[in-house]
Formats: C-alpha cells, structure tokens, sequence
C-alpha cells in the first residue's frame, strides 16, 4: 500500500488510531482511561508548596493530585485552572500547567496570550495574508485570548478554518468562565481518534471497525512487544527501565570498516519513529556502536534531523564521559508494552 494512511479502530477495549507509511507503522495512539489525558483541563485547589522543588501539589476531583511547576505567589486553598501537559508516571501526581491552550487541527486559541499569528511553516506570502485577513474578521482583537493558526490551515477553506477558530473560542470562553469552585473536569483531553484528525493527514482514512487487522497493524503492533528491531543495516535494542530508556546499538554481521557508522546513522533515523510507536519518553540514554570522535558531529547531525520532525518535543543533550548518548523527551503517551499488558 502506497502513500499515507489513517485506521480508526480499537485495540483490547481502548480506542486506538494508527497511521500507515506505505503500509509501515508509522505512530500509533491507544487511549489510557487509567489517568487524565494530556490536554485535559480542571479546575483545581492549591494544597502545599514544596520547598526546594519550586512548585505546589494541587488538589484535582476524585481525589487526584497534581504537579504544578515554578508556582510562585500562591497560597494553600487558592483555585485555579490547569491543563495536563504530560502522562503521570506510576505513584506521581499529574503533570499541569497554569497556561492553558485550546487546541484544535487548524486552530490554537491562547487565553492570556493577546496576538494573531501563522506558523511558521507556511512561508507562502500570499497564503500568510489570507490566513491573517481570516483571523482578523474571526478574532476580537481586543479580547482576551489570542490565535494561532497551524500549518495544516495552508489550503484549506476559509469555511473549515473559521468553524475551527470559532468553536475552540467558544470551548475557551465557557471553560475560563469557571474559576470557582470544587475540584472540577471541565475539558477532557483528545482520545486518539480526534489527535489522529487534529495530527495526522492522510489522503485515505480508515474508519470501518476491523480496520487494524485488515491492514496488517496487529502484526506490526506485535513486533513492537520485544526489545528488539531490525533496522537492516544495524538492529537496536530499546528497553524501559523506571529511572531511564536504554537503548543499544549493534552492527549485527556487518564487518566492514564502515559498519559502525552505518550502523549508528541508520539507528539515529529510526530512533524517533522506535520512541514514538513504543510510547516511551524521559531519559533516553543511547549506546552506539563504538567509533571515532570524528563521526560524531554527523551522527549528531543525523539526530538533529531525524527528530526535526519528530511530533513529540525532544531534547538532544549531548555524550556522557563514558560515550552513551543522552536524550530528554516529553512523556506525551503512556508506554505501549503497559497499554498492551506486557508489563
């Protein structure tokens, strides 16, 4: 199967959403009803400050807590709103942020945040003016909240895009309005079905239930169940342990003289799609296969690009005394081997 292509199914109960590369497994979502979503909103109330952390525990509904950092000028009692930026590890309060963001495929609506903008990605000058000439007859200027429009807006129709704008305007409005009161959910967060239409563009869409089985996602969901992975020109061994992600580099037969770097380079192209399908985020330390310190400025070029644009936010900090490689990602899913039971 040529081209893109989205498949809408369920996965073990869970509503799940795959995305196809010429029949590869590009990504894949299944919803976690174990903890809040990433986007979810509450309204929530301050409990303790934690000193020397620089932030502040917060009472969510249900008895849920949360993590808010860089809290600064609050005090025990105080109700706020908060979004969920990130999945929750094992026994920790919920990630949240005082800044919240409605966000939707073609709009992104920034309350506290004045201003219209286009991404960055649209570079067509004319295509710019179109789109800032709709958000002006769209938006309240002196209103508070502010726009931006994301790049999948280039092409689309003004229809579309203004349905898009005004009801995330409205979603913000009614959710900023309900700033007092108990520990409330006010907004859930997107399951992968909607992060697949706000995310993902595919020419073909797959929506009939037994879609995953059909297009052959099953067994590529599967292989994702060991360590391992085949890259052809190296394999890669990527392994969760609860304080960091390993991952391990070999040439496999390979003898030349030019394995190792071939090896390395095909894994640094790999690594965000392994990360992404497998769900895995925090510290990522990586041991390539030993070469010379001259490679190392294109591998790390390799790296550069190959998570350039990688959907998930990914720091590349640098190599360890020792050699490995260290990686900072956001932990946006909740790992797939916990979603599928293997752990």
């Amino acid at each position: 199967m040529k081209g893109r292509t989205i498949v809408l199914d369920h996965l073990h109960g869970r509503e799940a959403a795959a995305l196809l590369a010429d029949g590869k497994l590009d990504d894949l979502l299944i919803d976690d009803d174990s903890a809040p979503r990433p986007g979810t909103i509450f309204r929530a109330v301050t409990d303790r400050g934690m000193k020397g952390q620089g932030g502040m525990i917060l009472r969510l509904p249900g008895g849920q807590t949360a993590w808010l950092r860089n809290a600064s000028g609050l005090k025990s009692g105080d109700t706020m709103l908060v979004q969920v930026t990130s999945v929750a590890e094992k026994g920790k309060a919920v990630p949240v942020t005082d800044r919240l963001l409605f966000k939707s495929r073609f709009a992104i609506v920034t309350p506290g945040a004045p201003g219209l903008n286009v991404s960055r990605q649209i570079r067509d000058e004319e295509e710019r003016a179109r789109l800032l000439d709709l958000a002006h007859g769209e938006m309240d200027e002196d209103g508070p909240f502010g726009l931006i429009l994301r790049s999948s807006c280039e092409g689309a129709s003004e229809e579309e895009i203004a349905d898009d704008i005004r009801a995330m305007l409205d979603l913000a409005a009614k959710v900023m309005a309900e700033t007092t009161g108990a520990p409330e959910l006010l907004a859930e967060g997107d399951g992968p079905h909607l992060l697949a239409w706000r995310e993902w563009s595919a020419p073909t869409v797959v929506t009939k239930p037994g879609g995953f089985a059909r297009e052959g996602v099953l067994d590529q969901i599967d292989a994702l169940r060991g360590p391992e992975a085949d890259l052809g020109e190296a394999h890669i061994y990527v392994e969760a342990t609860r304080s960091l992600v390993a991952v391990d580099v070999n040439t496999g037969g390979d003898t030349s003289p030019a394995a190792a770097l071939k090896a390395n380079l095909a894994a640094a192209r790999a690594l965000p799609r392994q990360l992404r399908l497998r769900g895995l985020g925090g510290q990522i330390v990586v041991d390539f296969v030993s070469m010379s310190k001259g490679h190392r400025k294109q591998l790390e070029q390799s790296l550069r690009d190959s998570f350039r644009t990688d959907p998930i936010e990914t720091s590349l900090v640098g190599w360890t005394a020792m050699g490995l490689f260290e990686l900072s990602r956001k932990r946006e899913r909740t790992a797939t081997a916990h979603l599928l039971g293997d752990d």
